[in-house]
């Protein structure tokens, strides 16, 4: 089992060709490692170097003395640094050799490769950042608009974690006066004290329910949703897709059966970022390849939060576009008339009618190749985001499902412990209920925590990070 008393090496930036790489080194050894491997241009030692202070020099492999790279040193002393630990970066070309043959370097030397999430599980453990601060470093990382960004850097700074603090606060005085209570009985102080607790713990709830409140919008910030475009082969879609995006993404052809996977590209409604799947069409076929593709496309219908189905206009609705309106049916669903450039086969009440009651149905005609009704297509696109979007008026959205979920349990408990309350019975049941609660709701900042929650949560980092 590693040891957080290692230190610790990764590449921090994506792999491939670019303008940089950085190579991060993090522990009580940091500095030290970086004077076996780095000779300044102006003769300046690591150990010797101002905290965020940059240098310029060569990166040098000890065993043979050779020059790997000219690159810039940059140190950061503990405990002013993102671990809180001291760190040094090595900012190189950014090729696959010199920054690998670096890294390799610092292991050489005596540091080891981290593990995924392990810088900022330091910054967690030496108390730079709680859980939830800790967590939203991954969102700001995977953030794909504007609005999810700021979102998840409102959380970096604390905002999350003010207010459950505030509450663990509140919550932590009502336990006391409760086991006060307990070790010293006075019965007439009790009676008091016991509805000044149920006042308390329904201000809580109340706090706790608002911030509960803002899981739904937040989630939709956070992972956006997804939107399916699916149809029979040569309706349009990849046309469509290439319209929405406003590029040429997906290859565009007569042949039927041109697209044999999903193609999936991200869009930006009002903020919350969409996956918009273009899919291979349905149809009968006996190709493996196409085969899996269709397979793929209705397995997207069952999964998308929004699903645009695509007609050609031109022509007579067929077998395949029943069968494409059976699967669609009773799904959040845009049914779209393409090519309206063309004399249309069939009217858009023939298709509404096609549609099972149940069915919540708009239908549009488009011709995504001349770029016609596309705006009134977002328009609509973005009326369902935002209904799905409930208006808060919280200035702090919760976007983490682990969050809400200790939320709700903290609501569970503190529910059974007025019951409790309000029944008289024994204060040892209420405290337990209360315990309960603060355990709860102080997962979500890390006062409380285990491994297996802190593995799950950096698992999902990036080795570097």
């Amino acid at each position: 089992m590693n040891s957080y008393q290692d230190t610790i090496a990764a590449v921090s930036t994506p792999p491939g060709e670019g303008g940089i790489g950085i190579v991060r080194i993090s522990g009580k050894d940091a500095i030290v490692i970086s004077e076996g491997m780095f000779k300044s241009k102006k003769c300046k030692l690591p150990s010797t170097m101002p905290a965020f202070t940059m240098s310029l020099g060569l990166v040098i492999n000890p065993h043979d003395g050779s020059a790997v790279d000219e690159a810039l040193i940059a140190v950061m002393r503990a405990p002013q640094s993102y671990t809180a630990e001291d760190v040094v970066e090595f900012h190189c070309h950014g090729g696959y050799f010199t920054v690998r043959k670096t890294l390799e370097i610092t292991l050489s030397l005596g540091a080891r490769l981290a593990e995924p999430g392990e810088f900022t599980l330091r910054a967690f453990l030496n108390g730079r950042l709680d859980l939830a601060q800790a967590e939203s470093v991954l969102d700001v990382i995977k953030s794909k608009t504007a609005e999810s960004s700021r979102i998840a850097l409102e959380q970096l700074s604390g905002g999350v974690s003010e207010k459950i603090t505030a509450i663990v606060s509140d919550l932590t005085a009502a336990c006391a006066l409760i086991e006060a209570h307990i070790d010293f009985s006075d019965e007439d102080a009790q009676l008091s004290d016991v509805a000044e607790v149920l006042i308390n713990i329904g201000e809580i709830e109340k706090k706790l329910k608002l911030l509960s409140a803002t899981y739904e919008t937040g989630r939709l910030y956070r992972d956006g949703i997804s939107i399916a475009i699916v149809g029979r082969t040569n309706v349009g879609k990849s046309s469509l897709l290439n319209a929405l995006l406003e590029k040429n993404r997906a290859i565009v052809s007569e042949t039927p059966g041109t697209t044999r996977d999903t193609i999936e590209e991200c869009l930006n409604f009002g903020g919350i970022p969409a996956r918009v799947i273009d899919t291979a069409g349905i149809r009968e076929s006996r190709e493996y390849a196409e085969l899996e593709g269709i397979k793929r496309s209705l397995s997207s219908i069952e999964t998308a939060d929004i699903v645009i189905a695509v007609f050609d206009g031109g022509t007579e609705l067929t077998i395949e576009d029943f069968h494409i309106i059976e699967k669609t049916s009773g799904k959040t669903l845009i049914a779209v008339i393409n090519k309206s450039d063309l004399k249309p086969a069939f009217s858009a009440s023939v298709l509404s009618e096609s549609y099972s009651s149940e069915s919540s149905t708009h239908v549009l005609r488009i011709s995504a190749k001349k770029n016609e009704g596309l705006s009134t297509l977002k328009d609509m696109i973005f009326t369902i985001v935002a209904r799905n979007s409930t208006e808060v008026k919280q200035d702090v959205l919760i976007t983490n499902v682990r969050h809400k979920r200790a939320m709700d349990d903290c609501l569970l408990a503190l529910k059974r412990s007025s019951a409790l309350l309000s029944d008289n019975m024994p204060l040892e049941f209420a405290a337990f209920e209360l315990r309960s609660a603060l355990n709860s709701i102080s997962e979500i900042t890390g006062v409380v925590t285990t491994d297996s929650i802190l593995n799950i949560i950096f698992g999902r980092f990036c080795i570097g990070k």
